[in-house]
């Protein structure tokens, strides 16, 4: 239950509409709601801003079915990541609303009515080459569920650094951007060098067998010599985006009087 609704709920018990014993039956979840197989975290939006994500990869279709089920009839949207095609299938016979990107393997039920984004200003998501394009779009998709203004910025690596440069104005107008690179994670230090804005680096683990699977980029990116660059796990658009996102909602300061 989002802030929003929870709200709602509070204003429609106090004018008589729905009853105390009503609006305790939607709360009922609270603080989890125990499955046999998982405890969904209803409160998670109140507490961080942003709602429990199901990570699909490693769960049984009908595990991830389960838990999609339940977050749906709580709060009318969910978000899952590393979803398979069968299950994306599956996810959207029961929930016709359903948004499948196949190449970031993200499902996504928007709520409806569909909330305007929110925020400081504009995520945007850079990514080295078309290979990676896996991890750039699940970040993409994630940093938009959660409510962004979200752009992307594709096959713009060190191979033809003049790509990147052409588009310096579109980096200079967001207000976080992600980069996302594979073999040697060379990107974010070159654009860390260009913007003063926060930049996060997302290693692929893309790249011919000294790559070692994506350790040469974090590495890199580890070692970067761009002041301010921060950087997330392999692989791991969904950490990026959600990091990205607290960014970019972060609260105004009240002047001082």
């Amino acid at each position: 239950m989002t802030p929003d609704q929870l709200e709602s709920l509070l204003s429609a018990v106090a004018q008589g509409a729905v009853s105390p014993v009503a609006a305790l039956e939607q709360l009922k979840h609270f603080p989890g709601e125990q499955l046999e197989i998982a405890t969904i975290d209803h409160q998670r939006h109140l507490r961080l801003g942003q709602p429990e994500v199901v990570f699909c990869e490693g769960k049984s279709a009908e595990q991830a079915l389960e838990v999609c089920r339940h977050l749906a009839e709580a709060t009318g949207t969910f978000l899952g990541t590393r979803a398979s095609p069968e299950l994306a299938d599956r996810l959207k016979r029961e929930h016709p609303g359903v948004e499948w990107n196949p190449t970031g393997r993200t499902v996504y039920l928007p709520p409806t009515p569909r909330p305007a984004p929110t925020g400081r200003g504009t995520i945007l998501v850079v990514s080295a080459g078309t290979s990676d394009l896996a991890v750039a779009e699940e970040a993409a998709v994630v940093a938009e569920a959660l409510g962004n203004p979200v752009e992307r910025l594709v096959d713009v690596g060190v191979a033809g650094l003049h790509r990147l440069l052409s588009a310096s104005e579109r980096l200079r107008e967001a207000t976080v951007v992600i980069v996302v690179a594979g073999m040697e994670g060379a990107l974010p230090s070159v654009v860390g060098g260009l913007v003063g804005i926060p930049v996060i680096a997302v290693p692929t683990s893309v790249g011919y067998g000294a790559s070692l699977g994506g350790w040469a980029a974090l590495l890199g990116m580890l070692n970067s010599c761009a002041a301010g660059v921060t950087v997330v796990n392999i692989d791991n658009g969904f950490g990026a985006a959600a990091a990205a996102h607290r960014i970019n909602h972060l609260p105004e300061k009240e002047p001082e009087a």
